[in-house]
């Protein structure tokens, strides 16, 4: 189900959890697809929340990803500033970035952190 906006936040929270998972586990979604018997795009609709993932196949899912279904479909979570999180980390290339700065030294950090607030701040008048 879609909303007049996009992709249930629902579905595309639980989407960006299974993304989530299957990278911190380094497994491509080809991979993970064919574990499923699905191709790889329909693995891509489910991480993105355009398709609805059903509970039989959440089970599945969760299995190969070491994981819950309470975990994937957010019953670990507390609020919804995890709400906010999951929906920040499904931006494209939210996940790249995090990564490159997590191996970043202490002064690349702040110096990425700089330039990132540089370009979203509103310039002065």
């Amino acid at each position: 189900m879609t909303t007049p906006t996009g992709p249930d936040p629902i579905d595309v929270a639980v989407g960006t959890r299974i993304r989530v998972q299957r990278r911190h586990l380094k497994i491509s979604q080809d991979e993970l697809a064919q574990v499923l018997g699905l191709t790889f795009q329909q693995v891509q609709k489910y991480e993105r929340g355009t398709n609805r993932v059903s509970a039989s196949m959440l089970v599945r899912i969760a299995a190969k990803l070491q994981t819950t279904v309470g975990s994937l479909v957010g019953e670990d979570m507390v609020a919804e500033h995890d709400m906010a999180m999951l929906t920040a980390l499904s931006t494209p290339g939210a996940i790249e970035l995090l990564q490159a700065y997590g191996q970043a030294t202490p002064r690349a950090r702040k110096a990425m952190l700089g330039m990132a607030k540089a370009l979203v701040e509103p310039e002065g008048d």
